[in-house]
């Protein structure tokens, strides 16, 4: 269809700079087998950043914009509205309009469309910029279409949008609007579906909230949503809720708020078993983008069709495993009483001196415990770790008194240095501690010695040489057991 306009049969999730996040995640879905997207285009950055050409003077006024407080709402509404009014001015130019109503001709010209922003700088998955943007809905006729389009490039600069930019420090400039214009759907019902459970994280519970007629009326928050959680295969945990309306698309153009009878108004918006179905779609869609999404859907004629996928941001990262099996991760750095995140460099070194596996997620490390857990001796010791931080104790706590999570294992410590927890009785003598000590002055000294002759390669050599008699050092039973009581006493 040319630079200005790209179905979603020629787009996929590398296009973002071109269609925007949720122009590439439409593209993407599409090719997805077994995934029922509703057929649509793109008109891409390109013709945006010609509108933006177009007026010269949204120059200056972004750079007053770029200098404002994210606080200062009465600048930001004044400043943003200004820019908007004049995008909402710039006629579209004829080659322009013509490729677009040209992709309108091959779909349906009176069909009735959903006009929807697509930034740059949204679906990302730091950042989902959910709402910042103007949708339309049930848009009918090419010069509708034109003029909504025109609306939905200025929502790059709702007061909303532009706020959230300055908070999470995003260029303005830097930041361009596609527009989704996607055939519309007439729901029985719709809602948000979620790969993983977004108030408790649990990455193997599917959360589904529905109601009937448009997802617009939950969006904005005019009814509350039957809620589900699908685990397994099987939904575990249902709420159906009192739907008192639902907001239905107008042949003819707009949306329009519907009473419902009120012998439908406790019926639940979906089957059980529609519940399950589309828990699986989702599970197909989170296997092809690789993370938790936040997922709209629509059920039409008793089939689900798709209109977004996006990653879910509110998730912090989990240490990527293989298997199947369950895990418990305890952070090493807040047990040292560093929460910051870890440079690369910083991880990478801190791996290769411990005595057991650790694993990455955030910038930080973590020990998988749940083997210590499934002991009764190794639980007791590590258990003690709520003596010095309340919140790891009561999680690990409720973790085994769930009594389905932790695998029962004999009674015997597992490998590797201990996870934490009270030492093993040790000799009461003074001299133990100034033996050691001495012994690592002398190792140390000889490090500085040995150090000093080696540079290039040689020294890097050197360097993983000597994490071994660092390794020897830190993880000597003596050594260990000394630094255990000691904290031992502190608690």
């Amino acid at each position: 269809m040319g630079s200005y306009v790209l179905g979603f049969q020629e787009i996929d999730q590398t296009q973002v700079a071109i269609v925007g996040g949720k122009g590439a995640h439409l593209g993407e879905l599409s090719r997805i087998e077994g995934i029922r997207v509703p057929a649509g285009f793109c008109v891409t950055t390109d013709a945006f950043r010609r509108i933006m050409a177009e007026a010269p003077s949204i120059d200056e006024r972004l750079d007053r914009l770029s200098r404002l407080n994210p606080d200062d709402r009465a600048a930001i509404r004044t400043l943003s509205a200004e820019i908007r009014r004049t995008l909402e001015g710039i006629a579209i130019p004829d080659d322009l309009a013509a490729a677009i109503t040209l992709a309108l001709a091959e779909l349906g010209e009176q069909a009735a469309y959903a006009v929807r922003s697509s930034a740059t700088a949204e679906d990302l998955p730091t950042a989902s910029f959910a709402g910042q943007h103007d949708t339309y809905l049930s848009v009918v006729g090419p010069a509708a279409i034109l003029e909504h389009i025109s609306r939905s490039w200025a929502s790059l600069f709702t007061e909303r949008a532009v706020t959230y930019r300055l908070r999470n420090g995003f260029d303005h400039r830097k930041v361009h609007m596609a527009v989704v214009v996607q055939q519309m759907v007439f729901p029985e019902a719709a809602g948000i579906l979620f790969t993983a459970d977004p108030v408790t994280s649990n990455r193997k519970v599917v959360a589904v909230e529905a109601t009937f007629g448009l997802g617009e009326a939950l969006a904005s928050g005019l009814v509350n949503a039957d809620a589900y959680e699908v685990r397994d295969g099987e939904v575990v945990a249902k709420a159906v809720a009192t739907k008192l309306l639902a907001i239905r698309a107008s042949l003819g153009g707009g949306t329009q708020e519907e009473a419902i009878d009120p012998e439908r108004q406790e019926q639940p918006a979906l089957t059980d078993a529609q519940v399950v179905r589309l828990a699986q779609l989702g599970r197909r869609i989170e296997a092809h983008f690789g993370h938790p999404q936040d997922i709209e859907w629509c059920l039409v004629d008793d089939g689900f069709q798709i209109v977004q996928s996006r990653p879910i941001t509110t998730l912090f990262p989990i240490p990527t495993r293989d298997d199947q099996e369950n895990h418990v991760y305890i952070s090493v750095g807040h047990q040292q009483m560093m929460t910051d995140p870890m440079k690369p460099l910083g991880l990478s070194f801190w791996q290769m001196t411990t005595a057991r596996p650790m694993y990455e997620a955030g910038g930080r490390l973590f020990v998988d415990v749940v083997r210590d857990l499934g002991s009764p001796t190794s639980r007791a010791r590590l258990l003690v770790l709520g003596q010095s931080d309340p919140l790891i104790g009561d999680a690990l706590r409720s973790i085994v008194e769930r009594g389905d999570f932790i695998p029962s294992l004999p009674d015997a410590s597992p490998a590797g240095a201990p996870a934490g927890g009270a030492p093993a009785p040790i000799e009461t003598d003074p001299t133990i501690v100034t033996d050691l000590i001495a012994r690592n002055q002398e190792s140390i000294a000889a490090l500085k010695r040995d150090i000093r002759t080696k540079s290039g390669p040689a020294l890097f050599d050197f360097i993983l040489t000597d994490i071994q008699e660092l390794r020897r050092i830190l993880f000597d039973r003596q050594s260990h057991a000394v630094f255990m009581s000691a904290m031992e006493a502190t608690w």
